[in-house]
């Protein structure tokens, strides 16, 4: 598990997520919510610089948009 010593406040941060999947928009990714597990389609350009996922088969915290997180009704 990863902790960011200084998490942005205009990003949503899931631990011990992995990108399963990738388009050139896109990358599919499974992470916990409070919901339980889900698999996820975010858009690349609401990835947030902080992530430690970009690409097929990362692993680590994913960072995204606080928008998208609202948007999707996610919440880690």
């Amino acid at each position: 598990m990863t902790r960011l010593r200084n998490p942005s406040e205009d990003a949503v941060y899931f631990e011990d997520a992995r990108c399963k999947a990738e388009t050139p928009k896109a990358i599919l990714v499974k992470i916990d919510t409070r919901d339980g597990k889900k698999e996820v389609w975010v858009p690349k350009s609401q990835v947030h610089d902080d992530s430690e996922i970009a690409g097929r088969d990362d692993e680590g915290t994913l960072a995204i948009t606080e928008w998208f997180a609202e948007k999707e009704g996610l919440e880690p």
